[in-house]
């Protein structure tokens, strides 16, 4: 399996995700700038967490017109496996591989916790190792990932089982007092209509070994490369 990771000023979890993916992979994956126009033949592409042009504007609206996402966008459509990771997860929402919207967290302020999430869907490439209806320990660093569609969006990716994972307590239990950012039925992570996208917004690479204090987000890393190899 191979694998590229798209950089763009202001990245900061690019090489954590790398980490992470050399660990499952047994080689290390390439490192793409965003200003490259080429992306080399790859099984998956990961589009990292960070703050990329510093979070100006709108967060990933500016990194979503980098001239590297015209090649994301094409490799997406012909089926390529596309990660997109808290600012990644904005990045490709502004690029339209996904439905909806990021907005600012509804307490306004940057939250920085591990998190539970119930595992809604395991029917792709990314969840081949989870197991629906469990529950899961990733991180969350973000100010603006409280998830927003309207209600006929929400109501298709609920019908076509597109919502990924969504907050819940460590039992699974998936209430308001779970949520914290205020994101739209609890919606941590969606999925593309043809399941090969997938946008989140905890971080599963920074819980990809014990010695990081848990390794839920191996499974991922693991489960892409079972799939995809």
């Amino acid at each position: 399996m191979k694998a590229a990771v798209i950089v763009f000023p202001g990245s900061n979890c690019d090489r954590d995700v790398a980490v992470a993916l050399e660990a499952s992979m047994g080689r290390a994956p390439l490192m793409v700038w965003h200003r490259d126009t080429q992306l080399p033949a790859v099984d998956l592409v990961v589009v990292p967490g960070g703050f990329s042009y510093g979070d100006y504007l709108r967060c990933g609206a500016m990194a979503a017109h980098s001239p590297i996402m015209r090649e994301v966008k094409a490799r997406a459509e012909a089926g390529t496996p596309v990660l997109g990771i808290c600012n990644g997860f904005q990045i490709i929402t502004e690029a339209g591989l996904l439905p909806g919207v990021l907005m600012r967290n509804a307490q306004l302020k940057f939250i920085c916790k591990d998190v539970h999430l119930k595992v809604e869907s395991a029917d792709s490439p990314f969840a081949r190792k989870f197991v629906k209806g469990s529950v899961v320990r990733l991180p969350i660093a973000h100010a603006e990932g409280n998830y927003f569609a309207d209600k006929d969006t929400l109501d298709r990716l609920e019908g076509e089982n597109r919502v990924a994972f969504r907050y819940a307590d460590a039992d699974g239990v998936v209430s308001a007092e779970a949520n914290p950012n205020g994101s739209a039925r609890n919606i941590a992570g969606v999925y593309s209509a043809n399941r090969r996208v997938l946008g989140l917004m905890p971080h599963p690479e920074r819980l990809a070994e014990d010695l990081l204090g848990g390794s839920d987000g191996k499974l991922m890393f693991d489960g892409l490369v079972e799939a995809l190899s």
